[in-house]
């Protein structure tokens, strides 16, 4: 059986062990290349298992855009009708209220843009959070091992 040299070792361990985290793994206390594989596998799981239980992905943005929008609407609607008040008094009630619910229905459409767009914002500010988090965690629980973890 041929044997690995240790920089060939780490090098192999480094591309194979994290994939998305290009980290080469040095082992600081003589431990063996299976002791190796195995402490990096226990601390992909915990890393994994750490960023999947704090993990919360926002939702609801284009709902939560749309029903502020649907309120602005009305209420600009009813605050323009009452600055005509001669003008907005003789109108009949049921055509007020078309004219409220067109314009929410308006700035309802493009409140659901806004949240939307606020949302994915959102979605990609805590993958980068995560993925640091994910990271520092393997870094940390490897370095605890006694590893050194060069990136």
């Amino acid at each position: 059986m041929k044997k690995f040299s240790p920089i060939s070792l780490c090098l192999a361990l480094s591309v194979l062990s994290a994939p998305g985290w290009a980290q080469t793994v040095v082992p600081m206390k003589g431990q063996s290349s299976q002791q190796t594989q195995a402490d990096i596998n226990e601390c992909n799981s915990i890393a994994a298992s750490q960023s999947a239980s704090t993990a919360s992905t926002p939702s609801g943005g284009r709902v939560k855009g749309a029903a502020a929008g649907a309120a602005a609407g009305a209420v600009g609607a009813q605050v323009r009708g009452n600055q005509h008040d001669e003008v907005y008094d003789r109108v009949d009630d049921d055509r007020k209220q078309d004219y409220r619910q067109n314009r929410a229905k308006e700035t309802a459409a493009a409140g659901a843009v806004v949240g939307a767009s606020r949302q994915r914002q959102e979605r990609r500010e805590q993958s980068k959070t995560t993925q640091a988090n994910t990271t520092s965690a393997y870094t940390s629980c490897l370095q605890g091992k006694g590893y050194q973890v060069n990136p």
